[in-house]
């Protein structure tokens, strides 16, 4: 059954499974433009279902938490002390996982915290935004303007969130309710993870690591998270016919079970 809260201004959805578990805590990380709900009808009850206590939090600004007045003036250091304080919350180190800007807000908590583990999907690379941006602009220059402007107030519509978020066949109902749920991005964020502040690699904990791609992700192209992968030493997972959305993909499923498999292998 999902839960929701509110923890020093933080909202939080947590789903746990219906038997006792000494399985780790999950925490999953959102990305830009969304919040915690993005989790909580997919991988959350069905890493539940597999015994893993699942909790997921809405940045600040974001979702039901507090600060929407302020999303242009929050930075990427703000997001990390809001992973913080749930990490806090829950007293123990949990497994971090996180989506396009949130697998980049769980890197740079690694230069403050050590986790159990670390999962990023579809994640900002360490090496920061240009080259996805360079690669948006040079292949689909219309999608490219229209992001930018969301990014400074504008709405989109269904094609639109389609086209950037979506490679295989869409349900129309999950579209609709991402557009009346999809909110506008901190402008200093995203200059944070452009250039401003990039991950030092060499003050990071190096916990065990999945790097999860999709092959038709036109936000964070397949090779940029083979870039991903390979600054960390790791074999990256990319997955077939699917785009940045993979946690709303029809074939979502297929990365929940990757995550879970990859969970079930770490040592205790």
């Amino acid at each position: 059954m999902l839960k929701t809260q509110t923890i020093a201004g933080l909202e939080i959805f947590s789903c746990l499974p219906d038997r006792e578990t000494d399985k780790p805590s999950l925490l999953f990380v959102h990305g830009a433009f969304a919040g915690g709900w993005m989790w909580t009808e997919t991988f959350m009850p069905f890493l539940a279902q597999a015994g893993y206590p699942c909790h997921a939090l809405s940045l600040r600004g974001h979702g039901g938490s507090e600060g929407r007045e302020h999303i242009n003036w929050h930075s990427v250091a703000d997001y990390v002390d809001d992973l913080k304080t749930v990490t806090d919350w829950l007293g123990e180190e949990p497994v971090l996982i996180g989506h396009s800007m949130g697998g980049f807000i769980v890197q740079k908590y690694l230069e403050h915290r050590p986790a159990q583990a670390v999962a990023l999907i579809c994640s900002v690379p360490p090496q920061g935004l240009i080259a996805s941006q360079f690669h948006l602009l040079f292949s689909k220059p219309h999608l490219f303007l229209e992001l930018n402007r969301i990014l400074s107030g504008e709405y989109t519509d269904t094609a639109t969130l389609r086209e950037a978020l979506f490679a295989g066949d869409v349900d129309e109902a999950m579209l609709a309710a991402w557009m009346t749920k999809m909110q506008n991005e901190s402008q200093r964020a995203i200059l944070d993870m452009t250039m401003f502040n990039l991950p030092n690699l060499f003050s990071m904990h190096r916990p065990p690591m999945l790097i999860v791609g999709a092959e038709d992700d036109v936000l964070v192209p397949a090779f940029l998270v083979q870039t991903t992968a390979s600054t960390y030493g790791q074999r990256p997972h990319i997955f077939r016919r699917m785009g940045h959305a993979v946690t709303h993909e029809k074939e979502w499923p297929l990365v929940a079970a990757c995550l879970r498999d990859w969970l079930e292998e770490l040592k205790p």
